[in-house]
């Protein structure tokens, strides 16, 4: 009969876990479809909880404040292209596999999405200094997962400069994409940073 409780344990695990990834998802869609509308600041917390069916202690849940939906979106992106990073063959130059794993990243979502997004960010001061202070964690991860792919000892400064420099590529570009008002693809942009940083190493 253990086999089975177990069995049957793992079925309410998976339930549960499958219902907060899905109640996380729907709060993040209703929080940034109503701050794309109503704009950022003029967005309450109970709005975003009572659009998602939620109670506001049940929001507190899966996040701390508001500001924290916008900044779900910069993390999962840094996650995404560290899985992505992880794809990319071994008989690669770190910084070629970091481009493009980069690249196929960015590439999924529309401009227009991009820009509407990091617009929102900006709007607020503190969302944007966390932002900022993101990098660091993105830069960190990546160097991690640079290691795990190319673990020789001896590459460690390396593939930490290459973290380094991706990351300032890649905050350059999103810059760029702005600075232009969306005129060119992030992925042309990211190439167009990628290709002037290894022209100069």
């Amino acid at each position: 009969m253990l086999p089975e409780k177990d069995g049957l344990a793992t079925s309410k695990d998976g339930l549960r876990e499958r219902k907060r990834r899905e109640t996380l998802q729907r709060i993040t869609e209703v929080g940034m479809g109503l701050f794309l509308q109503k704009g950022y600041e003029a967005t309450t917390l109970d709005e975003i909880a009572a659009a998602a069916g939620i109670s506001r202690r049940t929001f507190f849940y899966y996040f701390k404040s508001k500001d924290d939906i916008l900044l779900s979106l910069q993390n999962e992106m840094g996650d995404v292209i560290v899985t992505s990073l992880k794809t990319q063959t071994l008989d690669r130059r770190p910084l070629d596999a970091v481009r493009d794993a980069v690249i196929a990243v960015c590439s999924r979502f529309p401009t227009d999405e991009m820009m509407a997004i990091d617009e929102l960010m900006r709007s607020s001061p503190a969302v944007q200094a966390r932002k900022q202070a993101s990098y660091v964690q993105h830069e960190d991860d990546l160097f991690q997962a640079l290691r795990e792919r190319w673990p020789d000892p001896q590459r460690e400064t390396g593939l930490r400069l290459v973290a380094m420099l991706s990351m300032g590529a890649i905050r350059l570009s999103f810059e760029a994409l702005k600075r232009e008002n969306g005129a060119r693809p992030i992925a042309d942009l990211l190439r167009e940073a990628f290709n002037a940083l290894k022209a100069e190493i």
